[in-house]
């Protein structure tokens, strides 16, 4: 493998359970009836949030348009990323130095907007370790469409098949996999309980810190 694409959510920060409570606030905020309970957002997992606002309006007669609900939920994980997020999850760190004195190409490829991923990456001043950062909304297709990935990869001019992905959703993992690329499924006990379908990726870690570069790089 000659780079390296990171997803964002659920693996450079544990912001899953965050994005489904600001989600599931914006959506009662705008009438919308779930329960505190409700399972409404797993399937989603890894897909934009336009996307996922457009299929839940729909579902629930929302009168709020999307670009209201996506402003709202932005507004929330801005907050949380500003006052509450303080490190990455842990292992990615060492991963990112090893990878950067090995000088490989990396890259963020993640359904979050670009707004959103440049605002983590600097608050947790992982700017350094980044050559792309690329968001879903900037393709036609989100995950589980390749889309987002095989533009990470022309816009690092590495070949698809070179490029090894770690990714914590079942979307996410298919996305990797049908863009023709080598996929690391991280288990996030935070993404769904930690029983999200990693079926489609090529091997499964529990912990970031599982994951050693000599296997992988060539």
């Amino acid at each position: 493998m000659k780079a390296v694409i990171f997803d964002m959510d659920g693996v450079i920060i544990d912001s899953e359970p965050v994005h489904a409570s600001v989600l599931m606030g914006a959506l009662r905020q705008h009438g919308a009836k779930l329960s505190a309970g409700a399972n409404t957002l797993t399937r989603f997992a890894g897909m934009t949030i336009p996307a996922i606002f457009s299929a839940l309006k729909k579902e629930h007669q929302i009168k709020a348009s999307v670009e209201e609900l996506v402003a709202c939920h932005e507004a929330g994980l801005v907050k949380y990323v500003k006052e509450t997020a303080e490190e990455p999850i842990q292992g990615i760190l060492p991963l990112l130095r090893g990878l950067k004195g090995k000088n490989v190409p990396v890259a963020i490829a993640s359904s979050s907007s670009k707004k959103m991923i440049e605002l983590v990456v600097n608050k947790l001043k992982l700017t350094d370790y980044f050559q792309q950062l690329v968001s879903g909304e900037e393709v036609s297709r989100g995950k589980p469409y390749p889309d987002v990935y095989l533009a990470t990869a022309s816009r690092l001019g590495i070949s698809p098949e070179c490029c090894l992905v770690i990714e914590d959703s079942m979307n996410g993992t298919i996305a990797a996999k049908e863009a023709g690329m080598f996929c690391i499924g991280f288990r996030n006990p935070n993404t769904n309980g930690g029983k999200q379908d990693l079926s489609r990726a090529d091997m499964v870690v529990d912990h970031i810190t599982e994951i050693e570069l000599n296997d992988w790089l060539v």
